[in-house]
């Protein structure tokens, strides 16, 4: 992990987010999953949550075209989420059965925007599955609707959980949730918010985006409508949602998307931010975003890099946040720019780092006003975690 800038900084700041109680030894894991592999895995990036003309607002958006251009922008997956209500949940005979719903290159995700008058959500899956049951306890107690859930074997994430269509429910159920909503980043930020206060209450929860796109560009310039111009500004990939996956299948993107080994860039083009620490300082890194073991007290040296379309020449900003507080800002340059910081997590109480870069806008073409849009937001990581507990 060579560093073209590198940044060292060794702190001794509390850990602990204002009015966060210290946890005692009862609460630290004494048991913590073993961490996967950091080098068998393949990097693939796709959009979780878009809308095709199945979903009743949605214009000028075959699955058809929705799959094409997924796949002429470098797509590795797609979700394609229509909402369930306006076909009482049958979803199964919708979507899923429609002749354009297959793809050569493009892994196809199930999954619906479950629409629900206490909020919205995507489940997903690298099979098929019963989606009516999840349609039909909508209004049921949360405990009733994590069950079938359960059952079902889906993950289950919030989607656009502030605003609006906030999702209402106990996050108690989900295994992620969309802290990155459109084009739109200044409209996400008490989505992050409601993540990090997940995240310093123990809840290891994915961090993940969507375009929530609804409307394509028409064939023909008599079948536009109002919201055609859409099209322009938000589309598939604004933003993108990265995963470290075991193997190109549905199933390990899934399981990706669970486990953490997540990070969001702008749009398909823009760079991935990698986050990784080397517990025992030997030069080689032992865990990435997602991964969670128990603290030594020992301080663990952290390295962040941008990979792929970086701007040379240009500097990027990059904020560590800690525990929900800002740690850090760094600034990096290069054609790989990289930043290291030096930090030792709480022994006894929890512990998270998650990152944020911002910068100049990687250009994208075939979506051309998401650049302004986007502002000067280029990643996020998800968060790498000390003594959270595995059977919380």
């Amino acid at each position: 992990m060579g560093a073209l800038c590198t940044v060292l900084l060794t702190s001794c700041i509390s850990s602990s987010a204002p009015g966060q109680a210290s946890l005692n030894n009862t609460l630290a894991p004494t048991e913590v999953p073993r961490i996967a592999s950091l080098t068998d895995g393949v990097w693939l990036k796709g959009d979780l949550h878009v809308h095709s003309r199945h979903s009743k607002e949605s214009t000028n958006n075959p699955v058809e075209k929705i799959i094409a251009f997924s796949k002429s922008v470098g797509m590795d997956y797609l979700c394609i989420t229509d909402h369930d209500n306006h076909v009482n949940g049958d979803v199964a005979h919708h979507t899923w059965a429609d002749p354009e719903f297959k793809s050569d290159s493009v892994l196809l995700l199930y999954g619906a925007e479950w629409t629900t008058t206490r909020g919205h959500g995507n489940p997903f899956s690298a099979k098929p599955y019963d989606h009516q049951r999840l349609y039909d306890v909508r209004d049921q107690r949360d405990v009733v609707i994590g069950e079938v859930k359960k059952e079902l074997g889906i993950h289950l994430s919030a989607n656009h959980p502030s605003g609006k269509d906030h999702f209402g429910y106990s996050y108690d159920m989900l295994e992620s949730i969309e802290v990155w909503n459109s084009v739109l980043w200044s409209k996400n930020a008490n989505a992050i918010m409601i993540w990090d206060d997940m995240l310093s209450s123990g809840r290891k929860l994915t961090g993940r985006g969507g375009s929530d796109a609804h409307h394509g560009t028409p064939d023909t310039p008599d079948k536009a409508t109002e919201n055609s111009r859409q099209a322009k500004a938000n589309y598939v990939g604004t933003p993108t949602t990265w995963v470290y996956a075991k193997d190109r299948t549905s199933q390990a993107v899934v399981d990706a998307l669970t486990n953490g080994r997540v990070c969001i860039s702008a749009n398909p083009y823009a760079p991935r931010v990698e986050f990784y620490a080397d517990i025992d300082q030997d030069g080689n890194a032992d865990m990435m975003m997602g991964d969670n073991t128990k603290s030594t007290g020992k301080p663990v040296k952290f390295h962040i890099q941008l990979t792929g379309n970086t701007v040379s020449e240009v500097s990027y900003t990059v904020n560590v946040v800690k525990n929900g507080n800002k740690f850090g800002t760094f600034q990096a340059t290069g054609k790989t720019p990289t930043v290291e910081f030096t930090d030792t997590p709480e022994t006894l109480g929890r512990t998270y780092y998650r990152i944020v870069v911002e910068g100049p806008p990687t250009a994208y073409p075939q979506v051309p006003e998401s650049m302004t849009l986007s502002e000067n937001m280029v990643g996020l990581s998800n968060p790498i975690y000390f003594n959270f507990d595995p059977n919380f």
